[in-house]
């Protein structure tokens, strides 16, 4: 899958590093509009949103795309870790050679999938426990 840039007024490297710095650091538009000026690009904060909203979903579903292939075997692990002085659950799912392939952080254990409804929770705590 190949991102469309077709029609667009900045060449795709500007883009692209405009949606990545916004997506990878914690700056707003008009930190980033400056950031750009600085750089001797002048485009307006409207435009990198507008940028951010249309190009981000495709980057990020071309990422996905391109990311290797896991190993025939992986496991779940889960730890309770301090992060920024509160506690909280690290779930990773690890490969057999112990690469990290996934993580997620959560304040609760085992919380419910959110569209679960309640007699498929009920389902779910019956079958871990054994009925």
């Amino acid at each position: 899958m190949t991102i469309d840039f077709k029609g667009s007024h900045y060449p795709k490297s500007v883009i692209l590093y405009v949606v990545f710095f916004y997506v990878r650091y914690a700056v707003s538009y008009r930190d980033l509009e400056e950031i750009m000026a600085e750089r001797g690009i002048r485009v307006d904060h409207a435009t990198l949103n507008r940028w951010v909203v249309k190009y981000s979903p495709d980057i990020a579903q071309t990422a996905q795309l391109r990311k290797r292939p896991t190993a025939g075997s992986w496991r779940m692990d889960e730890t309770y870790i301090k992060v920024k002085g509160r506690w909280m659950y690290l779930y990773r799912a690890v490969d057999k050679h112990g690469k990290t392939l996934d993580f997620i952080l959560s304040k609760r254990r085992d919380r419910p999938q959110p569209g679960a409804s309640s007699d498929a929770r009920s389902r779910q705590t019956a079958f871990q426990s054994g009925l």
